[in-house]
């Protein structure tokens, strides 16, 4: 079967006058429903990999600043007016706050006040995932070394219990960041994750998306039709995929390794864009389709350039890049098709 990823293909290249090495992690966004996780194989390649920098699946501060709206922007609102009422710092005092804030952890690192007041002050600069490094470590502190006063200060300061949809901090405590990411920055004394996301396309995504959906019910519901066996047989084969993600989503200690199978990646792209064998039925919706994969593509292609040029700017060789799975093997095409890019799967 001939696979939509091939689309990449047909992307513009890009040089990078250095040599960068990318290890490349599809992940789960919430580990919650799993069974507990046996992740000692990925701490290992990614301590063998001594990388200098991760990236994670959040927008840097000027994209968030900048962009008008995207699937989570009002979520991010919401949290920036709750921390501002909790304790206001002035825009223009942000970056020497919170340059102060860092290099006073750094001679405290087990300060964890302080590292409160840095999450809060990225939170405030609109520097997510940065604050969400730093509130995760005070999270993780508090589960290990119950302090009411501390736990008492972070709630005043923070407000977590409030912070509950979108990229949360409900939401950090089972992800990736949580269980992957974080724990091996801190004892690689990484300082900083790098964002590289892009919410360029989203509004364009998402209307092509409904537009997809609107016109693919009414095919669906057509059950008398020439084709109506074929898109049955089809559709068969989607649920006989999504079941198999969820047994093993359900039973599996490694789900993380399997979710960088090309395997998984099929069967998570058949999600949103079915089979190509279904685009020439008559009366499936293929300009809506296409439209959806045009948008996609260009968020991969958006996040692939993020991380080499952002790379690049700090001189770094060797990166960690955790996205969300179904990310995966679009990204990895596109760096394969990079010069002087060399990028790795989690199970190479």
């Amino acid at each position: 079967m001939k696979y939509i990823y091939l689309i990449v293909l047909f992307f513009p290249i890009y040089s990078y006058s250095q040599k960068l090495d990318i290890l490349l992690i599809g992940v789960s966004h919430n580990y919650n429903n799993y069974p507990k996780q046996d992740f000692s194989g990925i701490y290992s390649k990614i301590k063998d990999f001594k990388p200098t920098v991760f990236f994670g699946e959040f927008l840097s501060k000027e994209d968030e600043q900048n962009l008008m709206d995207y699937w989570c922007k009002q979520d991010n609102k919401k949290r920036l007016e709750t921390l501002r009422k909790n304790k206001n710092i002035k825009s223009e005092e942000l970056p020497k706050t919170i340059d102060s804030l860092r290099r006073l952890s750094l001679l405290s690192p087990h300060d964890y006040q302080l590292k409160a007041n840095l999450a809060h002050a990225y939170y405030l600069n609109q520097d997510v995932s940065n604050g969400h490094y730093q509130y995760w470590q005070v999270f993780s502190h508090l589960q290990k070394n119950p302090n009411a006063a501390l736990e008492k200060y972070v709630s005043k300061l923070l407000s977590p219990n409030l912070d509950v949809s979108g990229r949360s901090m409900k939401r950090l405590i089972t992800s990736e960041y949580a269980l992957i990411a974080f724990p091996l920055m801190v004892e690689m004394k990484i300082e900083k994750l790098l964002p590289m996301d892009c919410q360029d396309y989203d509004l364009n995504w998402s209307a092509a998306a409904v537009a997809f959906y609107n016109k693919f019910e009414i095919l669906k519901k057509d059950t008398i039709a020439l084709h109506a066996n074929k898109l049955k047989v089809l559709m068969d084969k989607r649920d006989e995929g999504f079941k198999k993600y969820a047994s093993i989503e359900k039973n599996s200690k490694n789900v993380t390794e399997w979710l960088n199978t090309n395997e998984a990646a099929d069967i998570s792209a058949s999600g949103d864009f079915y089979f190509t064998e279904m685009y020439d039925i008559k009366g499936f919706p293929k300009e809506e389709m296409l439209s959806q994969i045009h948008w996609w593509l260009k968020r991969n292609k958006g996040m692939c350039e993020n991380v080499v040029n952002r790379a690049k700017s700090l001189n770094a060789k060797k990166v960690i890049v955790v996205v969300g799975a179904n990310h995966r093997k679009y990204m990895q095409e596109l760096f394969e098709k990079m010069p002087d890019i060399s990028v790795r799967n989690i199970n190479q």
